[in-house]
C-alpha cells in the first residue's frame, strides 16, 4: 500500500496538469538557436497530429531569456542553464529538452571536411589571436598528412548573446587557463578579435564567404548546409569526429537526477569517444504562469515531444533526453508549476 502512494499522488498530480484545456492554438517561444532546428520540425510533426501551432523564434539564448524574464512569450529557449539562485529569483523553473553539440567550421581550399584536427588548446589559441596562420607549427603537427596553406585564420563568433556561444566558451575555458582568465564564459563576451555574425546563420555566411576562416555553430545546422567541419581531440587524446556517437558519449555518465534543476555542463567530458564540446538546451517557463492555458499547452507539446520527438531528433543529430530523466521532470512540473485557473 505504502508502495503505490508516491505512484498515485505523482499520477494525481499530473492529471491536474494535464487535463487537456480550452487553450489558444498558438504557443509562442523564443531563444536559443542551437535548438531551433529541432523545435521547428517538432512544431511540423505536432501540427500535422494535434492541429495545435508552436511558434519559437530562434533571437539568441540571452533574448530567450529575457523574454522569459518579462513574460513576454510562454517559454524561453536557453543553452546556458541558469543558476538555482537566479531561477528562484525570476519565478523560472527549467528542464532540458534534447543534447547536442557545437562544431569548428571551417573555409580554407583545398581541405575537406573532416580533414583537419585541431584541440582545444590549439582553438583557445586562435580566438585569442596568438595562432594566426594556417600552417602554424602547432597546427602542422597534429595535420601532418594534409598539405596547409601559408594563409591568414580568420576568426568568425557570434555578434548576439548565444547559448552556442557560452556552450563554446565554456569549453574554451576548461582548456584553456589563459582563456578562461582574459575572455571567460558567458553568452556574449567580450571577444579578442574576430568578425560578428547574427546567429548561426551569420556566423555561416561568414564562414562560407571568407577564404581561410573558423567559427562555430551547432552541429545540426552545419551537417545540413554542408559547411566543412573540423576533427578535434578530446580529453582522452583521441580524435573524435562530431556525430551521434561521439555525442552521446559524452552525455552518457551525466546523473541528471543528482543535479540541482539540471544545471550541468557536458563540456570536456572525459569518456574516450567524447566529443569535447557538447550541451545540453533548456526550456525556460514561468512556474507562476500569467497564461495558465498557454502554459499548460506548452507542457502538452513537451510532454508529446518527449515521447514521439525522438526519432526527429536523433535525425537531427540530437540526443534525446534518457526516459527516466524525463519521468524526473514531469515530477518536478507537477510540483513547481503553480496554477492559479
Amino acid at each position: 500500500m505504502n508502495s503505490l502512494f508516491p505512484l498515485i499522488t505523482f499520477i494525481a498530480m499530473m492529471l491536474s496538469i494535464f487535463v487537456t484545456p480550452s487553450f489558444a492554438t498558438e504557443i509562442t517561444g523564443a531563444g536559443a538557436t542551437f535548438p531551433s532546428p529541432l523545435y521547428a520540425q517538432w512544431a511540423d510533426a505536432y501540427k500535422a497530429e494535434t492541429n495545435h501551432i508552436i511558434t519559437y523564434n530562434g533571437i539568441g539564448s540571452a533574448g530567450g531569456i529575457k523574454y522569459i524574464k518579462a513574460a513576454a512569450v510562454t517559454f524561453g529557449g536557453s543553452d546556458m542553464p541558469l543558476s538555482s539562485n537566479e531561477l528562484e529569483k525570476s519565478g523560472l523553473i527549467q528542464f532540458p529538452t534534447a543534447i547536442g553539440a557545437d562544431v569548428p567550421v571551417i573555409n580554407v581550399s583545398g581541405i575537406k571536411s573532416g580533414e583537419v584536427i585541431l584541440s582545444g588548446p590549439i582553438l583557445a589559441k586562435i580566438f585569442l589571436g596568438k595562432i594566426n596562420k594556417w600552417n602554424d607549427p602547432e597546427i602542422k603537427q597534429l595535420n601532418m598528412n594534409i598539405s596547409l596553406p601559408d594563409l591568414a585564420i580568420v576568426v568568425v563568433h557570434r555578434s548576439d548573446g548565444s547559448g552556442t556561444s557560452f556552450v563554446w566558451t565554456d569549453y574554451l575555458s576548461k582548456v584553456s587557463p589563459d582563456w578562461k582568465a582574459k575572455v571567460g564564459a558567458s553568452t556574449h563576451v567580450k571577444w579578442p578579435l574576430g568578425i560578428g555574425g547574427q546567429g548561426n546563420d551569420g556566423v555561416a555566411k561568414n564562414v562560407m564567404e571568407i577564404q581561410g576562416s573558423i567559427g562555430y555553430v551547432e552541429a545540426a545546422f552545419a551537417k545540413k548546409r554542408h559547411i566543412p567541419v573540423v576533427n578535434m581531440i578530446n580529453k582522452s587524446g583521441k580524435i573524435v569526429s562530431p556525430n551521434m556517437k561521439s555525442f552521446e558519449a559524452a552525455a552518457q555518465n551525466t546523473d541528471w537526477l543528482k543535479t540541482e534543476h539540471f544545471n550541468v555542463s557536458l563540456t570536456d567530458q572525459p569518456a574516450a569517444e567524447a566529443w569535447p564540446i557538447v550541451s545540453a538546451t533548456f526550456i525556460l517557463m514561468r512556474n507562476k504562469p500569467v497564461d495558465t492555458a498557454q502554459s499548460k499547452a506548452a507542457l502538452i507539446f513537451f510532454s508529446w515531444a518527449y515521447e514521439k520527438g525522438a526519432k526527429i531528433a536523433t535525425e537531427l543529430e540530437y540526443v534525446p533526453i534518457p526516459d527516466k530523466v524525463v519521468a524526473h521532470i514531469k515530477k518536478i512540473w507537477a510540483s513547481e508549476f503553480v496554477f492559479t485557473n
